[in-house]
């Protein structure tokens, strides 16, 4: 396929997702069943194109004043393709599958579109490219900042590994991975950053490699890296990871204890825990036990933990990069059930704890509500907990260094630690480390 079909293609899946409100993924999935004659490389970069048009949906919309699933893709395709005028016309008239010339307004509107100008009059919203029924909270958390917060999470994202320091070293996961040009990642002394591509390009599939095959390296943000890093102190021993999902964030502990001490892995969605099993081996990982999904597992635990994670349920909106549709099929009654979901998850972790212990509570969100808000509630319920300080142990922890440079880059409050792509070029991500006296 050329661009011109291309181009058609993704107004037909964001037409598709716009009418039947369902997960872009399933829509192109559907569209590449039923065009088989798109190659995979055609369905990336159709792919590619959907979700751009879907990561800056307001902000084209506004600058083209057209709101129609062929403009939205028009847009995208000079935005994150950077394509001239003239290109588009040609793009669009030599292609017989494409969506036909240019109609009135949509030379003018484009030219618009490509312009920084464009949104200079915009709401927040709209230059930030998420919910208008989220200002306020945006405002909450970012004050006069939250327009550039929020375009920063509508950008394409970086492909981030965490080398696997059980099977190996960040220099000989990086030579395996050449092809890719991967590259440290600022923070994390055990990540590696692979630049994110431009226009048609693909995305690595890094599950295609040997060294994720053989277990050396891991998909996972460097945010979800740092949390991980910040949670474990030295004498870290008795470790529960009790929102535990598929095991990421498991594994990324496991190799920080070395192999050492014992992790109980736990999530009251049996289905999320399913692929820990088959990632444990993989990674080399032998101090986990899965303790399963059933509350009831954790009542040997009382008492009894160095440290509790509770990577929290959570709205995602510091992902928002990676699952652009997701933040349009946000609303206010699904943010209030997770709201309740984390409070649930704090009150089971808790009694986890031993004195001295620390409870560590993290969401891949940005919302205060989420995170602050959440930790202290949890601290007027619970006086004996205290939030420790970022500023004394992400020195400690990270090293004095990189330490310092999150600390200056970062989001730090009374409650925790907060990441976002603007300032740290992490996922949106929050941290908080609650010692038990």
């Amino acid at each position: 396929m050329r661009d011109g079909g291309r181009i058609a293609a993704a107004a037909e899946v964001l037409d598709d997702i716009a009418t039947r409100r369902r997960p872009a993924a399933d829509a192109l999935k559907d569209w590449g069943l039923s065009h088989r004659f798109a190659g995979s490389g055609d369905r990336a970069a159709i792919g590619n194109l959907v979700f751009d048009a879907l990561r800056q949906r307001s902000s084209i919309a506004y600058a083209m004043q057209i709101h129609t699933s062929r403009a939205l893709a028009l847009g995208a395709y000079a935005r994150f393709w950077n394509k001239d005028l003239e290109h588009i016309e040609v793009t669009l008239a030599s292609d017989r599958h494409s969506l036909g010339p240019l109609e009135p307004g949509e030379r003018t509107a484009l030219q618009r579109c490509m312009t920084s100008e464009a949104l200079a009059d915009a709401p927040d919203h709209v230059r930030g490219d998420y919910p208008d029924w989220l200002d306020d909270v945006f405002a909450q958390g970012f004050g006069d900042a939250r327009g550039e917060e929020g375009a920063a999470l509508a950008m394409r994202a970086p492909v981030d590994l965490r080398v696997n320091t059980l099977k190996g070293d960040r220099d000989k996961a990086a030579k395996a991975l050449k092809r890719f040009d991967p590259r440290p990642t600022p923070f994390s002394p055990c990540g590696l950053r692979i630049p994110v591509g431009s226009g048609p390009a693909r995305a690595p599939n890094v599950h295609n490699e040997a060294a994720f095959q053989r277990g050396r390296i891991e998909v996972q943000d460097e945010a979800s890296q740092i949390a991980a890093i910040l949670a474990m102190r030295p004498d870290t021993r008795q470790i529960g990871d009790l929102c535990a999902g598929a095991g990421g964030k498991t594994l990324a502990l496991a190799a920080l204890a070395a192999n050492k001490g014992q992790i109980y892995a736990f999530d009251t969605d049996a289905s999320r825990l399913a692929p820990i099993h088959a990632r444990l081996t993989r990674a080399g990982v032998r101090n986990v036990q899965v303790v399963g999904s059933d509350p009831s597992a954790l009542a040997h635990l009382a008492g009894k933990l160095d440290m509790a994670f509770v990577d929290a349920p959570c709205s995602g909106t510091g992902v928002w990069r990676r699952r652009p549709d997701a933040k349009w099929r946000l609303s206010e009654s699904a943010l209030e059930k997770r709201l309740q979901d984390q409070r649930e998850a704090l009150a089971l972790a808790a009694p986890t704890v031993k004195a001295g212990g620390t409870l560590v509570y993290a969401t891949c969100s940005i919302l205060p509500a989420e995170n602050n808000a959440q930790v202290s509630a949890f601290l007027a319920d619970n006086p004996d907990f205290l939030v420790c300080d970022p500023r004394a142990f992400v020195p400690e922890r990270l090293g004095a260094d990189a330490g310092g440079r999150l600390l200056d880059a970062a989001l730090v409050s009374d409650e925790g630690l907060t990441l976002t792509p603007r300032r740290t070029g992490t996922d949106g991500f929050f941290v908080s480390v609650m010692q038990r006296g």
